[in-house]
């Protein structure tokens, strides 16, 4: 399984990015990190610089097929960047409308709602969030995490750090179903 983690070139929130990639890559499933640029994102700690990472493919030059799932990390400045790069809007879409599940948290549901793939769906998001996705047609829930299964496309969201445990099992979950399935209707040796 390949899950796509979209990221802008700068303002991705480290421990965000971080720990789904490891709960994706204990699964033995191959993460990737999407970017609008080539080259390397600047992660953050907050306001503060932190490490960078190798972009392995870039919005544009790939798609939703080329992936099974999504994950959007947060930050503030990581999707307020994405929201108005319309490749990465048209990225986050694709996946939704193609019926792959994606995970976002924190800030990350801005760019859902620039992808108007909120509406009719409960969802959960940092608080300052709740207005514009009640303004995008969703029912937000102050939960640490929400899985909605409204169709097309499971949508699993989180409200902060804190609640990573909970949105790395819950996507986790979430994907193993797809990728069980996918396995069910792969060929046999």
């Amino acid at each position: 399984m390949r899950v796509a983690f979209l990221v802008a070139p700068e303002g991705v929130e480290q421990i965000e990015l971080e720990r789904p990639w490891q709960a994706v890559a204990d699964q033995g499933w191959q993460p990737r990190l999407v970017s609008t640029e080539s080259g390397e994102v600047q992660a953050f700690h907050h306001l503060d610089k932190a490490d960078t990472f190798p972009v392995d493919d870039v919005v544009g030059a790939v798609g939703p097929d080329d992936y099974d799932a999504l994950v959007l990390p947060g930050g503030v400045a990581n999707p307020d960047v994405l929201r108005t790069d319309a490749d990465a809007v048209d990225f986050v879409r694709g996946f939704l409308r193609a019926g792959r599940p994606v995970a976002a948290i924190c800030h990350a549901p801005w760019t859902l709602v620039e992808a108007d793939v909120v509406r009719d769906r409960t969802v959960t998001s940092w608080p300052s969030l709740a207005t514009d996705l009640r303004n995008a047609g969703a029912t937000w829930v102050d939960e640490e995490v929400r899985v909605c299964r409204a169709a097309p496309g499971t949508l699993v969201t989180s409200r902060k750090p804190d609640d990573l445990d909970a949105f790395c099992a819950a996507f986790v979950k979430e994907f193993g179903a797809v990728d069980g399935a996918s396995a069910k209707g792969a060929p046999g040796p």
